[in-house]
């Protein structure tokens, strides 16, 4: 068997067990299968780096998947999960985290672990508020929030230094924090769909933001923050 397996909609609603025997096995693809749950065997292989399980009906999470230090990439996107395990926090080299359309209310605590984590998808949940640890992640890259229920950002946002997108569509997000203007790399800024009215001036500042998105806001007037964006060349939606 080679060290890549993708089962991917073969409408299964188990996992063969041979799957089990592959101790070598770097990546498994097991998504759009409808098999409601994993096997705490899936701590036993060790080798993964990418374990993709969207789509598959899951409500929770085996904690045995803290067993996988090598992991880079889990997908479990497109589930039902509102929790997850402990054991998610031994991840360490994990830098790919897919949680979107699931049901959070919050970021789940484990997170605060992954300290390699690049990228961080948690678009279309029911997330609230961002926890004051989310610049406590200082690898992140990208950032997908989109589709929540967030009224504002800490202040802590802006310790993501590393940070080059920000997705915040359709929130309920009234104004952005200064720290903003900490975000040195960000070049993408996406707050379409929020009931922003104002913008900070730290904004302007942004020296690496080339495409920003206001559409769909609060503003009566373009912000003069936006003409001084444009003047230096970034692409602004308004």
């Amino acid at each position: 068997m080679s060290d890549r397996l993708d089962l991917r909609g073969r409408r299964l609603s188990a996992v063969p067990s041979e799957v089990w025997e592959a101790r070598g096995l770097r990546s498994l693809a097991l998504g759009r299968n409808p098999l409601g749950t994993i096997p705490a065997a899936i701590g036993e292989l060790v080798e993964l780096t990418a374990l993709y399980l969207d789509e598959t009906r899951l409500e929770e999470l085996s904690d045995a998947v803290g067993r996988l230090a090598a992991l880079r990439v889990l997908d479990v996107a497109h589930n039902r999960l509102a929790a997850l395990p402990d054991g998610i926090a031994r991840l360490a080299a994990l830098e790919v985290l897919y949680l979107g359309d699931n049901r959070f209310a919050a970021l789940p605590e484990p997170v605060r672990a992954l300290r390699a984590l690049m990228y961080l998808g948690v678009a279309e949940n029911a997330i609230e508020r961002l926890p004051e640890w989310i610049g406590e992640l200082g690898a992140l890259v990208e950032l997908r929030l989109q589709g929540n229920a967030l009224t504002a950002l800490p202040e802590e946002i802006g310790r993501l230094r590393a940070l080059r997108e920000l997705h915040l569509r359709g929130n309920r997000i009234a104004a952005l924090p200064e720290t903003i203007g900490d975000l040195r790399e960000l070049r993408r800024l996406d707050l379409r769909d929020n009931g922003i009215a104002a913008l900070p001036d730290a904004l302007a500042e942004l020296p690496a933001l080339d495409r920003l998105d206001l559409r769909w806001n609060g503003f009566l007037d373009p912000p003069a923050v936006v003409e001084r964006l444009r003047a230096r060349g970034c692409v602004v939606w308004l």
